[in-house]
């Protein structure tokens, strides 16, 4: 059966060689008898996964030793409550506003203490980042909050906010490993395995220790307390096992590949072709400021809606899957993660320009 071309933001595409790799290993992992789904997650042979895994994420990255990385669990949107709870020390936190996501995040720091809002695109649909000059942070905030991709609406942040001294925290879910990332800007990352690095339900953690500390509410539940996580190295109970496994073997795909500059230098490059399309098109455009574009998340609509659905219908007949734009945004979105090949894009302007020159009155 041959495979489509999936544009899904997420569960999005994972890298084939490491598909084709896992199905070798689903009933025998490594001479065990069993699939990695069936064992303990106590036993030698998965403590070697989760810390061989650990161990590539730490080289990929360029993790410092000061910095803990968990495999949790509930997705991104979980930590939308577990920042909160460890973070807010003086029930204060700051947000910028560029999207759905960090809408969520804020309103969900908002049970817990004071959650301000000192910049926001809404005013433009969120079609750019705002001005991340001079910021009005709070004198007392325990952390300043992002979302550094927005996955709905196409945008990106291309530089950091000056948090005047204040903890960065940063949702990376479908950016992370696309490009280097300097971590000692951040005081906490997570991310959402499923957009970029493996299977929906995994949520990866970087926190830097000084902030994991036993001064937290005590309804915390004990699942959701950094502390607990990090003194049982993620495995205060049965952790994302499989979602653990492809995880790693996504981090060894992208070290053969050349490790986070290599990856940069191809998704620029993917881009590129399709924002160049974009820009000439007479029929579709983008709907993003081009000096927020996403590298992961590209938005656009044609001349109609009633063009974007035949657009949509018929490049899923001809194999492109998944283009259709967030439920509450329209158009089309086409996210081009890591694992999403150079010929995907070219097969997909070559069709849109075809559709284009079809339907162009």
């Amino acid at each position: 059966m041959k495979r489509v071309y999936n544009f899904s933001a997420g569960p999005a595409i994972l890298p084939e060689a490491v598909l084709q790799e896992a199905a070798s290993e689903m009933l025998d992992y490594q001479g065990t008898g069993m699939s990695v789904m069936e064992m303990s997650h106590r036993s030698k042979v998965f403590i070697q996964i989760i810390e061989e895994a650990e161990k590539d994420l730490r080289k990929l990255i360029g993790i410092p030793d000061n910095y803990k990385v968990l495999f949790l669990q509930g997705g991104a949107t979980t930590q939308f409550s577990m920042v909160p709870m460890n973070l807010m020390k003086h029930k204060k936190a700051d947000f910028i506003i560029t999207g759905n996501w960090a809408q969520k995040a804020y309103e969900e720091a908002s049970k817990y203490g004071q959650a301000n809002v000192i910049a926001s695109s809404e005013d433009k649909m969120f079609s750019y980042i705002p001005n991340l000059k001079d910021l009005p942070i709070s004198e007392d905030a325990d952390y300043v909050h992002i979302v550094e991709n927005n996955t709905i609406y196409g945008t990106r942040f291309y530089e950091l906010p000056d948090t005047k001294g204040k903890t960065l925290v940063s949702d990376a879910s479908s950016c992370f490993l696309s490009e280097p990332i300097d971590i000692t800007k951040y005081g906490l990352i997570f991310a959402g395995a499923q957009k970029n690095v493996g299977p929906a339900g995994t949520v990866i953690v970087i926190i830097r220790e000084d902030l994991i500390t036993k001064d937290y509410p005590e309804y915390t539940p004990i699942m959701l307390r950094y502390d607990i996580q990090a003194e049982n190295k993620s495995m205060y109970n049965t952790p994302p096992t499989y979602g653990i496994y492809l995880c790693g073997k996504v981090f060894k795909w992208l070290l053969n590949l050349g490790g986070l500059e290599a990856i940069q230098k191809i998704n620029i490059e993917k881009a590129n072709i399709l924002y160049d399309y974009l820009d000439q098109s007479k029929m579709f455009f983008g709907t993003v400021e081009k000096k927020s574009r996403s590298l992961m998340n590209v938005t656009f609509k044609s001349t109609s809606p009633e063009l974007d659905d035949k657009f949509i219908k018929e490049a899923k007949a001809n194999g492109f899957d998944n283009l259709k734009g967030y439920r509450t945004v329209g158009g089309m979105r086409a996210s081009i993660y890591n694992a999403m090949p150079i010929e995907g894009i070219k097969a997909l302007v070559s069709f849109m320009d075809k559709f284009e020159k079809e339907n162009l009155g």
